[in-house]
Parts: structure tokens; C-alpha cells; sequence
């Protein structure tokens, strides 16, 4: 099969707007990693269920991880449209449902089956774009990608916590109309184009040990030093269960007509490299990122709406860099050196935080967030486009879908870590300091210090902010301790990924796209020059 007549022939018009709806259906998956932490606490009054609040988000993650990598290989084998129509479907169906959730049971399961849409939203942006787009021409594309996740980092919270004094179920309700209108306009644009498929043989045995192998581990991180401790039974079979499952998959993919990670893609030693960057930069960057506006808001006393206005340089930095980034690499038509310097800048972001105390001035935070932005525009879509690079045409799909698939792994696995290294020094720095700082209280106030007091400032700014002054003094040092440990360990694993991008090769990204039936394609083979 040749290169699909329909994309070659598809109109700036058409290609503008298939692309303006795929960045609306970015925006609806990224928002809703974002927008529901704000509103917690009002749904938790109206529902309930205090104790099970947390798997609301938890849920969400989860689903979104284990299926992203099912919806590239899917859409590799019954074309782009049908599949990121049922992604679309999936998410507004179970926006629909978790909106009209009458529990948190209800809205935890439709939580989980939003996700299963999700999953599909972000990686299928990205590999439609890959159809329609040359690699040399989607640098500047998918740049805007970039500065979609940075507005919704923002947007958010912001957004969460506006809707949820209006009415917490229109977080939910808000993604029927815009997704609704994105969904036309991908179906009417690509029901005119064909693109390539074929033989339809779903790697059904690969599917089940894939998706059980990603819910295990993530629930064990989650769980771990939490619900159990690290070395309780339930967290180690759980791990033992991930990598068994794990070995099966990896057997399973070698025999598999149709796998669903195609190993012949890990072959290529560029694409296997960019893999493994991906992980560690969720590890590092997306885990330590998800720790900043704790510190706005136990540390500083912002309200969550608050600190997700001030992560804005942070979105200013991502929006100018990605774009910017994206242009510069659709000219020159090389990658590597701005994963090199956008590694460094994030490492430096990171280590910067390490400097926040209580007496920090704004500015300086800003400024701070403004560097981390600033790499991860340089950051993101350079990476994406390696992988895509190095896949042969029939695979983009599975290419694409890895990449989102590593970093999201391990953003997960980060973020349970680094709160496991948060949690450790936030209770070494209380037991320490706490008692002493109570002595100082009057008897009667001190008495009135329950344990259900202390224990709340884990998840409430306001409780901290109605602590006696010596108390609230030693509680917002704790915190400082132990996000400083937080970043510093965050600065580690990202200063990691400088010495992976050095060893990426400096390809040049091809012109157009191979065609299915070019023998080097087949062959894996990838049409660049290296760099002298």
C-alpha cells in the first residue's frame, strides 16, 4: 500500500480545521487531569465518602495509562477516525455519567471509564497529525500541542474551582458541548481522506497481560506507604504480579501477528533511547510538577483556584518555547539539541525550587516556574517527533502511543514516589519540631490540638492557616523540608535525562513520509543523516 492519497490531498482548510479539533480534544483530556483536584472538597460535601476521595482522580490515571497504548495499535489496524470517534464517544458518554453520579462510588467508576477515553484523546491527537503532516512539518504543529498541556495546567484549577461554586457537576458537563463539536469536526474531515490500515487481527492475549501488568503497578505505588506499607503483602504481590504479567506480555508480543507494542519498533536503538527518556521524564518532571502548587498552597496559604493562577509564568514559558521550538525545527529539521538544552533548563527549574521558603518573595517563584516552562516547551514535542521519526509508516500509531504511554507511566510511579519521599520527611520534621512548638501553647489551646486536627493539615491549606502561630510556623517548615527533598530528587532524575538526549543521535527528520511498500520502511530502516 502506497502513501494514502487522502492525506496528500487533503486542503489547508480541511487540515486547519481537523487540527483546531484535535487540540480541542487534547485540551478536554488534559483539563480533566487537572480540573476535578480543585472541586474535591465540594463534591466530597455533597456526596460523601470522604475516605475514598482520593480514587476519584486515582481512577482516572489508572484507566488513561492502562489504555492508551491499546488505542495506538487499534487505530493502526481499523484506520484513525473510527477509533478517536469511539475515544471521543467514550468520554462524553462517561462525562454525562459522572456528572449525574449520585455517590462517589458512581462517580469514581465513571471516573474510570472516562478514562478509558481519555487514554485515546492525547496519543491519537498525535498520530493523526503524523498522517496529515510530514515529520519535517510537524515540529510546528505539534508545537501547539505543547501549549495546550501548559494552558490546561493552568486553566484547571482555575476553571475547577470557579464551576464548583457555580455548580461541581458542570466540571463534567462542560466537556459534552466542546467535545461534541470536536467530534464533528474530525468525522466530517477525515471521513473524506482514507488512510492506511490493515489486516484486522487484535492482539487480544497481549491486551490481557498489558492492562492487568499497568493497574497492578500503579496500584501498588499508590498504595504503598499509604493505604499499606511498602513491605506489606498486598504492595509486594502487587509488584510481583506487574512484572510477571509483565515477562507474559513481552513473550506474547514476540509471537503476535499483530502486537500491540510491535517490538521491531525497540530494534531501533533511537526509538528504544527516546522511550526510555520518556519514562524518566515523567518520573522527574511530571511528578515534581505536580508538587508546586502544594507548596503555594500549604506552605504560602493560597487557595487552590489562587496557586493555579500563579503556575501561569509556567504555562507562559511552555506556550512560547513549544510553538517557537516547533517552527525552528520545521526549518532546520533536527530534534536533538533541543531535547539536550530543554533537559538542562528543566533540571535547573527543578533545583531552583529547592531554594523556596516561607519567605520567598512571588517574583522569584514566578521566575522560577517561568524556567521550568521554558524546558518543557523545549521538551516535549521534540520528543514525540524522535519517536515518530524512527517508526515506519503502519506504526505510527503504536510509535506515538509509547511515547504518551512512558510518560505517563511514569509520571504515575514518580508521583507516588516523590509523595513517599514528601510523606517521610514531612513526619520526620513534625515529630521533631511539633512537640516542642505545642509546649509553647497555653494548656487550653494546646488540649484543643486534636489528633484529627494535625492529621488534616496533610490535606487542607486552611486547616494550617487556623494553626496556633508556633505551630503553623513548624507545620509550614515541615512542608518546605519536604518538598525541598521532593525537588531535589525530582532535579536528580531529570539531570538523568541530560545524559540520555546526548546519546541520541542527531537525525534530520525526513521531508514526507515513506510509503507503506518502500523496502526500507519495511525494513525499519529510516531515511536521515547524522550530523557531522
Amino acid at each position: 500500500m502506497g502513501e494514502p492519497a487522502g492525506a496528500a490531498s487533503m486542503s489547508r482548510r480541511e487540515l486547519y480545521t481537523l487540527f483546531g479539533a484535535l487540540m480541542l480534544t487534547m485540551l478536554l483530556a488534559s483539563l480533566d487531569q487537572t480540573i476535578v483536584g480543585t472541586a474535591l472538597p465540594t463534591i466530597v460535601g455533597d456526596l460523601g465518602g470522604m475516605g475514598d476521595y482520593t480514587w476519584v482522580v486515582t481512577a482516572y490515571l489508572i484507566a488513561t495509562t492502562a489504555s492508551t497504548p491499546l488505542y495506538g495499535k487499534l487505530s493502526d489496524l481499523y484506520g484513525r477516525r473510527p477509533v478517536i470517534l469511539v475515544a471521543i464517544a467514550i468520554f462524553l458518554a462517561a462525562s454525562a455519567l459522572a456528572g449525574l453520579s449520585q455517590n462517589m462510588l458512581q462517580l469514581i467508576l465513571f471516573r474510570g471509564f472516562q478514562g478509558l477515553g481519555g487514554g485515546g484523546l492525547i496519543s491519537l491527537a498525535f498520530t493523526v497529525v503524523s498522517d496529515v503532516v510530514s515529520p519535517r512539518e510537524r515540529g510546528r504543529y505539534q508545537g501547539f500541542f505543547g501549549a495546550v498541556f501548559g494552558i490546561s495546567s493552568v486553566a484547571g484549577p482555575v476553571l475547577g474551582g470557579w464551576l464548583s461554586e457555580v455548580d461541581w457537576r458542570w466540571i463534567f458537563y462542560i466537556n459534552l458541548p466542546l467535545g461534541l463539536a470536536a467530534m464533528i469536526a474530525v468525522d466530517q474531515v477525515l471521513r473524506r481522506h482514507r488512510f492506511p490500515t490493515r489486516q484486522r487481527k487484535i492482539d487480544y492475549l497481549g491486551a490481557a497481560c498489558l492492562v492487568p501488568a499497568v493497574v497492578c503497578l500503579l496500584l501498588a505505588v499508590t498504595w504503598g506507604g499509604h493505604e499499606y506499607a511498602w513491605d506489606s503483602a498486598v504492595v509486594i504481590g502487587l509488584f510481583a504480579a506487574a512484572a510477571v504479567l509483565t515477562a507474559v506480555f513481552v513473550a506474547v508480543e514476540t509471537r503476535a501477528e499483530e502486537p500491540i507494542l510491535p517490538l521491531r519498533m525497540f530494534r531501533q536503538g533511537t526509538f528504544a533511547l527516546a522511550g526510555v527518556i520518556a519514562l524518566v521524564f515523567g518520573v522527574g518532571m511530571f511528578s515534581g510538577i505536580v508538587y508546586i502548587p502544594l507548596f503555594f498552597q500549604m506552605v504560602r496559604g493560597y487557595s487552590p483556584t489562587a496557586s493555579g493562577l500563579l503556575m501561569i509564568p509556567m504555562m507562559a514559558g511552555m506556550v512560547l518555547t513549544s510553538v517557537s521550538s516547533g517552527f525552528v525545527i520545521s526549518r532546520l529539521g533536527r530534534y536533538k539539541w533541543f531535547l539536550v538544552a530543554g533537559s538542562i533548563v528543566i533540571t535547573a527549574g527543578l533545583a531552583l525550587f529547592t531554594q523556596l521558603h516561607v519567605d520567598t518573595p512571588l517574583w522569584t517563584g514566578g521566575a522560577f516556574l517561568l524556567v521550568l516552562g521554558v524546558g518543557m516547551g523545549m521538551f516535549m514535542q521534540p520528543l514525540v517527533l524522535a519517536m515518530q521519526n524512527m517508526v515506519r509508516v503502519e506504526d505510527l500509531g503504536a510509535g506515538t502511543s509509547t511515547n504518551n504511554f512512558a510518560r505517563s507511566l511514569g509520571g504515575a510511579v514518580g508521583t507516588a514516589v516523590l509523595g513517599a519521599v514528601m510523606t517521610a520527611r514531612l513526619n520526620d520534621e513534625l515529630a521533631a519540631n511539633l512537640p516542642g512548638a505545642v509546649a509553647q501553647l497555653p494548656p487550653q489551646e494546646a488540649a484543643g490540638l486534636s489528633e484529627t486536627d494535625l492529621s488534616a493539615v496533610m490535606e487542607s491549606p486552611t486547616v494550617v492557616a487556623h494553626l496556633p502561630e508556633p505551630v503553623r510556623a513548624v507545620v509550614q517548615q515541615a512542608f518546605t523540608a519536604g518538598l525541598d527533598q521532593v525537588f531535589l530528587v525530582a532535579a536528580s532524575i531529570a539531570a538523568v535525562t541530560i545524559v540520555l538526549t546526548l546519546f541520541m543521535p542527531n537525525l534530520t527528520l525526513r521531508g514526507s513520509r515513506p510509503p507503506v511498500d518502500d523496502p526500507d520502511a519495511k525494513a525499519g530502516e529510516v531515511r536521515a543523516e547524522t550530523a557531522p
